[in-house]
Order: structure tokens, then C-alpha cells, then sequence
């Protein structure tokens, strides 16, 4: 089941006996059981039929034991196990035959209590889908897997999420937050919060707002490095890098190489297209439409040899970063030798 799914029956009150939330990305697993805890029983249920609990403290049998207790004067009762993945016992590993072998769990899965919602919130690991746990809780109540999303995603997830919120956003005040703020969907979230509330309903937000509300410095990122990089405008790039170079902690090397990197592989792939369409770059290459103008300027500036150079140079300094073959571990002073080489 997905996400939306799940919430939307949540919301209607079509509640199931138990909710494993697995996966990487926490964000979705905080949501769902966030919803739960905070909706389904009203504040005067909640003081008799609500109970959290942390994996750390229990063992399987307790909160199985919670599970099975009936409601007070409600007509539900709420089990969520945070931290569920650090119940030792609850995920029984397959026998030599590929079946789970039996678990308080999956023994009370057989005849679950209908009047409980037990959530498990199992962060950062996999369930084994295979298992005969994994099948009987996908039967008998919901399996959700959060997976974390791609860097190449989260520029659409931004964008789908200030648009929930009643407003829109320029591209460059999307690559803007992708930039700095990476996969952490959390974070992304709060960051968005913080601009929502500062800001009518209806706005556009600009890469001003983001600057004004967030911090991050519309003229001195990454983004604004690549667009002098590609226009092999000198001045600019030192003066993005020594800005860099003095805001180490927020800037570091391997991040910045981390971001030039694949845009340079994109601009070589550009090399490589007989179709410049607009729409056919932006497809191929999987970027907005808005930015295939910059890869079009890079390919200009860069032909495939020089390119192949300026690819071999983030490696070396990916390498130099990390204490391979370098004379210092100054970030600083290593993303400047690296600008200097990409540009001469």
C-alpha cells in the first residue's frame, strides 16, 4: 500500500490491526504514525488507550501483551512501538528452508485483536518480503517499505509539497534547497515550514525568500558555481570559492565535488545528443527545461577534451579530500587548487 493510500484510509477511519513501517527514509514513517497517534482516539480515549512504547525498552512479548488488552470506553486502542528495530526478538530470521519460524508476532498475527492499532515503526532497515512475517502482516494489516528517493527526485518532491501548501516555486529556488539540503526529507520538510509560515498563501517563492527565510546565500551556492564554471567566468568562481573556502563547515569539498561532478557528466552527455530540442536535453538529460540554456553555454565552453580533464580533476581532488596523494586536509585550500585547474 502506498503513502497516500495509507493516509487517506487513516482519515477515513479504515483502520487495520497492525501497521509495519519499514524503510530507509524515516519521513514517511513518522507521518503515518504521527497521524495516528495524534488522530485516531480523541484526548480523553487517548489517556486510557493510547501506549508508546520504544524498542530499546521491550521486549517482543510486552508489546504483544499491550496489543491483546481491550479498550476502556473507546472503541479503539493505539500500540505504537517506536524504534521498533531494536527489538531484539522481533524479526525472527529464516530457518534453513527460507521460512520465518514462528514469533510471538506472527502467532498473534494469526487472530489479531481488531479493536488495537499496533504500529511498528522500523527505521533504516528491510523487512524480507519472502518471509512467511512479512507475507501474513501484508495479509492480515498494512506493510509499508519508505524508501528514500533519488537526488535527481527531490527537485519534483519539493515542488509537489510547497504546492500542497497553496504556493508555487522557481526552479532556481528549487535546485536552490535540493542543493543544500540533499535527500533528508525531515529537513527538507521544516525548511518548507519555515518559508510557508513567513509568506502569504499564493506566493512564488524566489531564491530571495529562501535567502531571507533560510540563509542560504542566493549568489554564493554551488548552483551559482556551476553557472561560472560553465561560462568559465574566472572572477565569479574565485569569488563563489573564496566564499566557500571561508564557510568551510557549510560548504565542504566533497559536497561541492559531489554536485560539479555529475553536472559535468551531464554536460559530456550533451556532447553526445543529435537532438537539441528543449524538451528533448531536458529528458534526456533529467533536468528542468529552465536550465538546459546552462548546458548548452558548458558545452560551448567545454569541448569533450576538456571536459575528460575537468572530469579527471574532480576525481583527483574527490580522492585528495579523502587523504589520498595530499599535502593537506585544508577543504579550503584544496577546492581552490581544484577551481583553478577545471578553469585553466
Amino acid at each position: 500500500m502506498k503513502f497516500e493510500q495509507i493516509l487517506a484510509d487513516l482519515k477515513n477511519k479504515i483502520f487495520h490491526p497492525v501497521y509495519f513501517l519499514y524503510g530507509e527514509e524515516p519521513y514517511y514513517i513518522d507521518e503515518i504514525s504521527s497521524f495516528i497517534e495524534k488522530n485516531v482516539l480523541s484526548e480523553t480515549e487517548k489517556e486510557f488507550n493510547q501506549t508508546i512504547l520504544y524498542g530499546r525498552d521491550v521486549d517482543i512479548s510486552t508489546v504483544i501483551s499491550n496489543a491483546k488488552r481491550f479498550p476502556m470506553m473507546a472503541n479503539y486502542q493505539v500500540v505504537i512501538v517506536k524504534e521498533a528495530q531494536d527489538i531484539k526478538d522481533l524479526v525472527v530470521k529464516p530457518d534453513t528452508n527460507n521460512k520465518a519460524v514462528g514469533s510471538y508476532l506472527q502467532k498473534y498475527l494469526e487472530h489479531p485483536l481488531k479493536s488495537t492499532l499496533l504500529v511498528f515503526c522500523y527505521k533504516y532497515k528491510k523487512l524480507d518480503k519472502r518471509t512467511s512475517l512479512a507475507k501474513t502482516i501484508d495479509k492480515k494489516g498494512v506493510l509499508f517499505e519508505s524508501k528514500k528517493i533519488f537526488d535527481n527526485q527531490v527537485p519534483n518532491w519539493i515542488e509537489n509539497q510547497i504546492k500542497k501548501k497553496g504556493y508555487t516555486i522557481t526552479p532556481k529556488a528549487t535546485i536552490l534547497l535540493s542543493e543544500f539540503l540533499g535527500t533528508n526529507l525531515g529537513k527538507i520538510i521544516n525548511e518548507i515550514n519555515k518559508l510557508t509560515i513567513n509568506l502569504p498563501e499564493n506566493t512564488r517563492i524566489t531564491d530571495t525568500h529562501i535567502e531571507n527565510n533560510i540563509g542560504i546565500s542566493k549568489d554564493f551556492n554551488v548552483f551559482e558555481l556551476q553557472k561560472a564554471l560553465a561560462k568559465r567566468d574566472a572572477v565569479k568562481s574565485v569569488s563563489i570559492v573564496n566564499y566557500f573556502a571561508a564557510n568551510a563547515k557549510d560548504n565542504p569539498l566533497i559536497k561541492v565535488i559531489a554536485i560539479l561532478y555529475p553536472y559535468f557528466i551531464k554536460v559530456l552527455m550533451y556532447h553526445h545528443i543529435s537532438d537539441r530540442s528543449q524538451r528533448n536535453v531536458a529528458s534526456i538529460l533529467s533536468v528542468n527545461p529552465f536550465f538546459v540554456s546552462d548546458y548548452v553555454t558548458a558545452a560551448r565552453n567545454y569541448n569533450l577534451s576538456k571536459l575528460n580533464k575537468v572530469i579527471s580533476v574532480l576525481r583527483e581532488y574527490d580522492l585528495k579530500v579523502k587523504g589520498v596523494d595530499s599535502n593537506t586536509s585544508d577543504g579550503g585550500e584544496l577546492m581552490k587548487e581544484m577551481i583553478f585547474k577545471i578553469l585553466h
